[in-house]
């Protein structure tokens, strides 16, 4: 059986909502913490490949607000982006579920969640 991976920092709100909900509907997933596992380019360029990179990069976020803007300028390639989120972990979307290799859902939706894993 294929293991639901969630991808994500602990201490975020989203992420939090996110957890009680798989909690509360029994989903069990393996948790990976960027601030502790990091991520590798090869699996950013993947996830890349399926959504782009613009949907990875969290220019919502409080990371991408406290970048100087010449550093938020240059992220305007895949390339860029990856550099900057292999750096800066916080700047990914979150959380972002992945099973064998494939992302189910990007960020915390409740209506996405009851489709892709009920």
């Amino acid at each position: 059986m294929s293991t639901l991976k969630v991808y994500a920092i602990p201490n975020c709100n989203t992420v939090k909502k996110a957890l009680d909900w798989l909690k509360a509907n029994k989903v069990s997933y393996e948790f990976h913490d960027y601030k502790k596992l990091g991520i590798t380019s090869t699996t950013l360029t993947n996830w890349c490949k399926q959504v782009g990179w613009e949907a990875l990069v969290n220019k919502k976020g409080a990371t991408w607000r406290l970048l100087p803007p010449a550093t938020q300028a240059a992220v305007t390639t895949q390339k860029a982006a990856i550099a900057l989120m292999t750096e800066k972990t916080s700047v990914i979307k979150r959380p972002l579920l992945e099973k064998d290799g494939v992302i189910i859902a990007l960020g915390f939706d409740e209506a996405l969640y009851n489709k892709a894993l009920q």
